[in-house]
């Protein structure tokens, strides 16, 4: 049996807007794995879902989300005209819901005061059934959830080779690793982005890494039933 988690790429974005409530509940419904998303703080520190500093490429507006309260950022449309969704909205459909659930901070380019702290008191007002997984690129950011939630999952994100990557782990008190590709030493502590070949899920999946992440969780879900 194939035991490879599939993971939704901000979501269903080969079908719907990315990081949107709706591709998400699409995904919930369809019995997706898991859901990976991105998070920011608006000027008035409430966590939103949207992947970019700016709300530019993916609205009808323009502007960094940092420089904006909810209210104003609420104001823009995404292309299927729902507005940026909150972590607390996104947060209120996976509740007691067995899915697991990949939350990416967005701080290796802006320094968001405490969303460390923000994010997770507000996850604790949530029964979410599976341990979050929490990603970044800033291995501070990392560091900063641990000193708040000791026994949190954190999972370092990189394309670039790590020569170690299983000391590398252990010395910043990692759970795995995300990684543009595929590292054979650590497949069981590894998921892999952003995967949507389909050979290369072929491949992945027959390796049995821990997890891939897909902007095509169906296709990717269709090939791993044909391998299992």
């Amino acid at each position: 049996m194939n035991n490879t988690m599939i993971f939704g790429h901000r979501g269903y974005p080969a079908r719907f807007p990315e990081n949107s409530l709706e591709g998400f509940r699409y995904a919930i419904d369809n019995n997706i794995d898991g859901l990976e998303f991105d998070v920011h703080l608006t000027k008035d520190n409430v966590p939103v879902v949207i992947h970019d500093e700016t709300v530019t490429r993916t609205t009808d507006g323009v502007g960094y989300i940092k420089d904006m309260d909810l209210s104003d950022v609420k104001k823009f449309k995404l292309r299927n005209g729902e507005t940026i969704p909150t972590l607390e909205e996104l947060l209120r459909i996976v509740e007691h819901k067995e899915i697991f659930l990949n939350l990416e901070l967005k701080t290796n380019k802006i320094k968001y005061e405490n969303i460390e702290w923000i994010v997770t008191k507000l996850i604790d007002q949530f029964h979410i059934i599976n341990p979050i997984i929490y990603s970044s690129f800033n291995l501070k950011s990392l560091k900063n959830l641990k000193l708040i939630n000791k026994n949190a999952q954190c999972c370092y994100l990189t394309s670039r080779k790590i020569s170690n990557p299983t000391q590398f782990m252990q010395k910043h008190d990692l759970s795995a690793l995300h990684l543009s590709y595929s590292d054979q030493t650590i497949m069981n502590n590894e998921r892999v982005w952003t995967v949507d070949s389909s050979f290369r899920m072929y491949n992945l999946l027959r390796k049995n890494v821990s997890g891939i992440i897909t902007n095509n969780f169906t296709k990717a879900s269709r090939i791993r039933k044909l391998i299992s």
